[in-house]
């Protein structure tokens, strides 16, 4: 009996020890694994380091282009160029207005709008300036609304001065101020530059103000 018991420990001890070889092993291998997957992580950050201590000794910039900041799919330079675009646009509708119009009201709305855009035309150019930003025309909206702005003048120009003329330009003037005052806005809610934002929040209260007076004006001042 004594014989049997010890041939009994003797196995449950080996046992014990080769199952404790095998779960050593394991963690052996698991972490042979895991430090593999960590050594490979700082090989890659320090590659990484070493490319951008590359490109800043050969000259390169490392950082975001100026003026490239993500506003709702515009940047500074797009949003400065549609401004402008619109701008233009109602400067030379005014002027075209002020010679041609047969109608008061229209008139004083058309110096009014050659006034105010002239204006906020020369707070544009001279914010580009100091902020070192050339505006970008290569967005579809602003190239539309150039296009659309220089049919509508041909337009104008070519139809004859009187009531129907009149009226047909406040009609525009009230459509082009809604589309432009919505952009606007949108630029204003999403832009991270504060003193574009700044700029485009005075730019709303006169294009509202605009709307507002040219609706008014055909209401009150063209009869049909």
């Amino acid at each position: 009996m004594h014989s049997r018991s010890t041939s009994t420990g003797w196995t449950v001890a080996i046992a014990i020890v080769a199952a404790s070889t095998m779960l050593v092993g394991c963690q052996r291998a698991n972490n042979g694994r895991t430090d593999t997957t960590a050594a490979a992580g700082e090989v890659a950050h320090r590659d990484s380091l070493a490319d951008t201590s590359h490109a800043a000794a050969m000259g390169k910039d490392t950082t975001a282009p100026a003026g490239a900041t993500n506003n709702n799919g515009w940047t500074d330079a797009q949003i400065l160029a549609y401004a402008a675009a619109a701008n233009n646009a109602e400067v030379a509708e005014g002027r075209l207005a002020e010679r041609k119009s047969t109608n008061p009201a229209v008139k004083a709305f058309a110096r009014q709008m050659v006034t105010d855009h002239e204006a906020m035309l020369k707070e544009g150019k001279s914010f580009a300036s100091s902020n070192k930003i050339t505006p970008d025309t290569t967005k579809s909206d602003v190239s539309d609304l150039m296009k659309n702005s220089h049919d509508e003048l041909a337009d104008l120009t070519k139809k004859p001065a009187g009531k129907d003329w009149d009226g047909d330009f406040i009609d525009k003037e009230i459509d082009g101020h809604k589309a432009v005052l919505d952009k606007l806005q949108d630029f204003e809610k999403s832009t991270t530059n504060t003193k574009l934002k700044d700029m485009l929040t005075k730019a709303v209260g006169k294009v509202q103000e605009h709307l507002t007076k040219a609706e008014d004006v055909k209401a009150n001042k063209i009869k049909t």
